[in-house]
This record gives structure tokens, sequence and C-alpha cells, in this order.
């Protein structure tokens, strides 16, 4: 028989392995989907009483019918669990059918387990450089932001899957937000996280389907700074008589010329600097983060910059392009430069990144497709989030437009 797109079939026979007093055990096998489980009736009869084809004792005596009426309730019996098993929306097997009707019930997989689980694969993908260590991180530290909470919220350290329910979910984002205080968005990080693992338990058939399926993880764009091209040209003028400052100012300049992340600007070596199609100097290079490549054509400032640092002790030791700082150390000294320039903003490897996108690219006129390459974003997207529409944007496409219009009137 077929139900809900399985095969399901149900046969007795006989056990000749199992004798009794010259009689064989009566055996029920299951077979879902090729898959079969056995399981004893714990009744013999003889050979020649039973019926193979009916699959029956032979006879009308009151043994014979008793035995057939057992054989067809526990036929009846199986069917029910069967149609049970589905109606929790599982995907039943004849190993999970056959414990559900002796009322073997297997073990609950815990949240934490599902989480262990998916650390484990994640970790295993980090050694062949298909994830970043820095994912990983952040994956063990959202486990760690569960354990925290179920501790307050349910004086327990841990959950079995099956107990799950879609207020956890709403618990979890209040206790972020108010007890660990953090931020809507940096809350919303780590209810993501939960949900991926529960999808990923659902996978796994440990849960029959999320309860957090239904649960919105709000997030507020925030406002991303940038500086302006008389502020980055500032910081790349002002004449600093300190080497740690000088380098790290030329790191940021770089950053602010390529839209390089921190970590992506960290691990450049200098053979990633080729020869493109135009016959200029590109880096081409997958981004560390998302495994995206990106192609960047050097302009004159970074190409300046990378060949005041050919010869740098630390360059030419390690083989890396830049002398680049621990990230600590790289955000602590850029404080420093922000003051020493007179600029008034907070100066991160993403502010760097968002002054490409905006300054430097699209306020020039560079294409959104063209700048998505440029930042190796998988989809353009993700690309807008950066494309803010700034005064100087509006100011050089209406002046184009003005030209245009006194040409034809």
């Amino acid at each position: 028989m077929r139900q809900d797109h399985q095969t399901f079939s149900i046969l007795f026979w006989l056990n000749r392995s199992r004798m009794k007093d010259g009689c064989p055990t009566i055996y029920l096998r299951l077979t879902l989907d090729m898959k079969r489980a056995e399981i004893s009736t714990n009744r013999q009869v003889a050979e020649s009483q039973w019926n193979q084809v009916g699959q029956c004792v032979r006879g009308t005596s009151p043994d014979a019918k008793a035995l057939n009426q057992q054989l067809t309730l526990m036929k009846a019996d199986l069917l029910r669990h069967f149609s049970h098993l589905l109606a929790l929306g599982q995907r039943v097997t004849a190993e999970s059918l056959k414990n559900a009707y002796l009322g073997v019930r297997e073990k609950d997989k815990t949240l934490l387990e599902a989480y262990d689980f998916h650390i484990r694969r994640f970790s295993e993908k980090v050694a062949v450089g298909k994830k970043s260590v820095g994912s990983l991180k952040r994956l063990s530290v959202g486990k760690n932001k569960v354990i925290a909470f179920m501790k307050h919220q349910y004086k327990v350290s841990d959950k079995p899957l099956s107990e799950l329910r879609l207020a956890f979910a709403g618990d979890f984002e209040h206790f972020l937000t108010t007890h660990q205080e953090m931020t809507g968005n940096t809350a919303t990080k780590y209810l993501k996280l939960l949900k991926q693992v529960v999808k990923i338990a659902v996978e796994q058939g440990w849960l029959a389907s999320s309860p957090f399926s239904g649960f919105k993880c709000p997030y507020e764009e925030p406002d991303r700074e940038r500086l302006t091209m008389d502020e980055v040209m500032r910081i790349y003028n002002t004449e600093m008589h300190i080497d740690r400052l000088r380098e790290v100012r030329d790191v940021y300049i770089f950053c602010c010329f390529t839209g390089y992340a921190y970590q992506d600007v960290y691990n450049l070596m200098q053979n990633d600097v080729t020869t493109g199609i135009d016959g200029e100097k590109w880096i081409i290079k997958n981004r560390i983060k998302t495994d995206n490549p990106e192609r960047v054509p050097l302009l004159p400032i970074p190409m300046e910059i990378i060949s005041r640092y050919k010869n740098h002790p630390y360059c030419q030791e390690t083989g890396r392009l830049l002398p680049v700082n621990s990230n600590q150390r790289y955000n602590a000294y850029l404080k420093e430069i922000a003051v020493l320039c007179n600029i008034d903003k907070h100066l991160t490897t993403h502010t760097a990144r968002h002054t490409f996108a905006t300054t430097v690219t699209l306020e020039h006129d560079v294409p959104i497709e063209t700048v998505s390459q440029l930042l190796g974003h998988r989809s353009i997207r993700t690309t807008q989030i950066y494309a803010k529409v700034t005064q100087r944007k509006i100011s050089n496409n209406m002046q184009a437009l003005r030209v245009k219009l006194e040409k034809q009137y």
C-alpha cells in the first residue's frame, strides 16, 4: 500500500530459526520505503496449519480463530500507529514504527545537542576554508547566550527539542534586549542563529517542524557612517610622525579606495596583486566572509600605498601586502587618527568600506552593479544597503541633467 508517498507493507511469515515444541514462530515483517523491521508475535504454529498465501492459520478451531484474530489486531494496531506518526508530521521509518508499536520511545534530542551538531559541522567547513573562524565564534557565543537564557528563564541547562514552543523565541529576544542589554539588531543575530539551528534539527528528523517558523526577527537599518572625499584626503595628507599611526592610516585609506573589510585586507598577500584584463594592476581574491570573489582594480592611491610598504620588514618576512595590526589595536589607533585629523566620526574598517561604496564609487557615477562586484556581494540587494543617496550624488546627477536640458532646449 502507499500512504503519504511512502510504500508500506506488512507480511506474516514463519521463522524456522525460532522453534518451540517443533513449531516455528510467526513473525511480522514491516517494509517501509524498502527498509525492513521484524517483530515476533510470540506465537507458534505447525507448518502444516500455516497458510502463507492468506497469511493465517488454517481451520476453524477456537485456537486457530484466536490466533488469526491476534494477527488481525496486530496488523490494525500497526496501521493505527503509522497513521498517528504521519499526523505528527514525521516521516515514518520501519524502525520508528516498530518502536512505536512496542512502546519503545527514542531519546529526544536536546537544543544544545542540535547546537553542538551544527558547531561540529561548521568547524569542519572552517577547516577546509569554506566558512570563517569569526562566524564559528559567533555560533559558539550564540550557544552560550541560549544556555544563560534557559538557566534564567527555566532554571535548566538544556531543553528537549520536543518541548520548544513559539514563546521560547519571544522570551529569548526579551532576555537579550533587557538582561543582556543588547540592541535590537544584535539580539536579532542570535535569534537568527537559534532559528537556523532548529531548522537543521528538523532537517535531521529530530523535530517534526520548527516552532519558530512564524517568529519574525526584526532588523532596523542602522545609520551607516561614511567619510566625505575631503575627509578622506585630509587623513591621507596629514603628516604623521609615529610609525604605528602612519601604518594604520595607510591601511585605512587603502580600504577606503578598495572596499576591503578588515579580515580581507589582513589576509592580502603580495602575490594577490596581478595584472588585469586592461593591463592594470588588480587584486582578485575571494572574500573571507562569503567566499565570493572580489575583483578590485587598483587606483593610484592604493598603488602608491602598496609600493610604500614593499620593503617593509614585516611584509618581507610574512609575504603580506600591508602591515595590518590586530583588529583591537587597529580600531584603537583609528580613534587617535580621528582626533589628530579633527574628524568627528567613528573610524572603523566598516566606515572605510562604506566610504568606498558611497563616496568613492557611487558618488562618481560607478554603476551599482559594478560596485556590487567590487564589494564581492552575492546579491545587489546587499549593495543597496550601502547605496545611500548623498547630496553630492544628487548634485552630480542634477548637474548632468542640467547640461543635457540646456543642450536640447
